[in-house]
């Protein structure tokens, strides 16, 4: 005789798996890449130093 399973269990694991998958989706379709987020960091303090330097003392 093969041993019982848990529906509940089963039914978790195919949930998790789903999630799983759509979070991989969006991931690739929303999410940057690394090189992306270090170019957009770099533009962005570029423009912050050059801010600074453009203010007038007071």
């Amino acid at each position: 005789m093969s041993t019982p399973i848990n529906l509940s269990k089963v039914k978790k694991e195919r949930n998790r798996a789903s999630r799983k998958a759509r979070a991989d989706e969006n991931a690739v379709s929303f999410g940057q890449s690394k090189p992306q987020k270090e170019v957009l960091k770099a533009r962005l303090e570029k423009i912050a130093r050059n801010l600074e330097a453009h203010k007038r003392e007071t």
